[in-house]
């Protein structure tokens, strides 16, 4: 058995004993094992207090795995550090209703002089844990016990369905309902950047509106923003990470490379003047859950068109069978339509391609189109090597890709790997698919006559001859310029073969080393040479 040290016995020797007698127990927070998810109903608390006197003099919550040496620790701060109005002090007599602890702190305090007793009753302990037993199961849960289940089946259905892939945040969908009194929701979905992932269900249009335009206000402090956020009307569904921790966010990664069993949906309420809670009433359980499921029907009927770059204006009546007890109203006839007019007022409002050059942006002034903005500014870049079986791997394993005959030679394909966020990867790949594939990858020689640098310009030359810049590397960069020369002996062996790897996980513990299951797409092409490509030394020059 573990004792106190010899110093520590004599610093509590010294403090003043009382005439009193000290209660002390541990016991589970509530009786109640259903109602209660959170770590502290779940737990174990450890009290003492002076019988004597009336006051609680020391308490600790604790995971029921604990041992018994916290019984002892709580006990030591009622005797040094007590809680006000108490003065620290060492008891005459402690009494506890549980054998175990009994002999436990006769051992441990045997040195102290105080008396240990049993009591099979503790009534003010006793008092005090029926007054905490009734607050923990008077709380209200965060769903109707009634929904809980459907609500959360409801909400994995929508994250396996996954909305944010194809619906930007300004494509409204409108679901009416027109019951429990409400008409029309509008559906925002949150996700395609790779962020944030839920639905937000306006109770009105201005609403949304409204939280548009302040969002979109000059003035972004902190301040303002929370206000707009407060004063939006609406029910949500967002997704977090199961048993979220305050881990770095680049190290969380993308939601959407998680899987089901690591996601953990939440529903909850917004309004002006009731502001945010994670709570759902009966009422507004049955409103969301007749709305999630309109929606993962719509999403099932629609999916194919809703992919495509234009907003349609499609729309579908849907009988829904809600979880409603009440038998004689359980069929609800909902409405779900998309929003293409509001989707465009949305963008405008937003200046979305509105924007005209600034004074100084830099472009290089050829002949031929050079864009820059095919490849997101924040991604990874690299130039490297896939062995021959890893390609025949992606060959098969990849959702996208473009393959030449290649004859294995050397120690595998040259590739570029490019790596950015699921949403960012899934855009690139859709444009380098809509200008016919990829045709080629090049590397040109570019100059800015302002400071002198030369550069080693990376381009990717795509089926219909447009040219895209996916990277800007100094002449005289010892690394790149080592990676340039197995680069060009790699497509000399492959007789001018190479890869364009498009990768996610940009922001997951795969950043910068993406494993094959985050790569998405494998565009296979030619390399061509600074002469193949006819360009010259490209000029960096100002835009007026």
């Amino acid at each position: 058995m573990t004792s106190f040290n010899r110093s520590t016995s004599r610093r509590l020797k010294k403090l003043t004993q009382i005439p009193s007698v000290w209660e002390g127990d541990r016991r589970p927070m509530s009786s109640s094992q259903t109602l209660h998810s959170d770590s502290e109903a779940k737990g174990e608390c450890i009290l003492w207090v002076d019988g004597s006197q009336g006051i609680v003099r020391g308490m600790d919550v604790v995971a029921p795995e604990t041992g018994p040496e916290a019984i002892v620790r709580t006990l030591m701060r009622a005797m040094e550090h007590p809680h006000s109005p108490a003065k620290a002090a060492r008891p005459q007599k402690i009494v506890v209703k549980d054998r175990e602890i009994q002999f436990y702190l006769r051992g441990v305090l045997q040195d102290l002089d105080i008396t240990i007793d049993y009591a099979p009753e503790l009534p003010l302990i006793d008092e005090l844990f029926r007054g905490f037993a009734e607050i923990l199961d008077s709380q209200i849960p965060d769903l109707p016990p009634q929904y809980a289940e459907a609500l959360r089946d409801k909400a994995y259905a929508i994250w396996q369905a996954a909305p944010w892939e194809f619906l930007e945040e300004h494509q409204i969908l409108s679901i009416e309902i027109n019951k429990w009194d409400v008409g029309t929701l509008y559906a925002s979905v949150m996700g395609m950047l790779g962020m944030e992932h839920g639905i937000l269900f306006y109770r009105s249009e201005d609403s949304l509106k409204r939280f548009r335009a302040a969002v979109l206000q000059d003035d972004e402090s902190q301040g303002r923003l929370e206000e707009a956020f407060l004063k939006q009307d609406c029910l949500f569904l967002t997704f977090e990470r199961a048993d979220d921790t305050d881990e770095d966010e680049d190290e969380a990664g993308d939601l959407a490379d998680l899987p089901l069993a690591e996601i953990d949906p939440t529903f909850g309420n917004i309004h002006p003047l009731e502001g945010l809670r994670s709570v759902l009433y009966d009422e507004e359980a049955l409103v969301i859950f007749v709305a999630l499921e309109s929606l993962c029907r719509f999403i099932r009927d629609y999916r194919r068109q809703l992919y495509k770059d234009a907003f349609p204006g499609v729309s579908r009546r849907y009988r829904i069978s809600s979880p409603e007890l009440d038998q004689t109203t359980k069929l609800v006839s909902v409405t779900v339509s998309t929003m293409p007019n509001l989707a465009a007022e949305l963008e405008e409002m937003a200046g979305f391609g509105t924007q005209e050059p600034e004074l100084g942006e830099e472009v290089f002034p050829i002949s031929r189109s050079l864009r820059d903005d095919l490849i997101p500014e924040d991604s990874f870049l690299s130039l490297g090597v896939v062995s021959w079986e890893m390609l025949e791997y992606l060959r098969k394993g990849v959702s996208s890709h473009q393959v030449y005959e290649i004859k294995p030679v050397g120690d595998g394909l040259p590739v570029i790997l490019i790596q950015t966020s699921r949403p960012k990867a899934k855009t690139v790949i859709e444009n380098i698919e809509a200008a016919g594939g990829l045709k080629a990858i090049c590397f040109n020689p570019g100059a800015d006559p302002f400071d002198g640098d030369r550069y080693d310009l990376g381009l990717l030359q795509t089926q219909n001859d447009e040219l895209f810049l996916f990277g800007e590397f100094l002449d005289d960069d010892p690394i790149h310029v080592e990676a340039r020369k197995k680069w060009n002996q790699r497509c000399k062996n492959t007789k001018g073969c190479c890869g364009l790897i498009i990768a996610k996980g940009l922001t997951g513990a795969s950043r910068g080393n993406p494993q094959p299951r985050d790569m998405m797409a494998l565009f296979e092409a030619r390399s061509l040479s600074p002469k193949d490509l006819g360009l010259g030394t490209l000029q960096l020059m100002p835009q007026l």
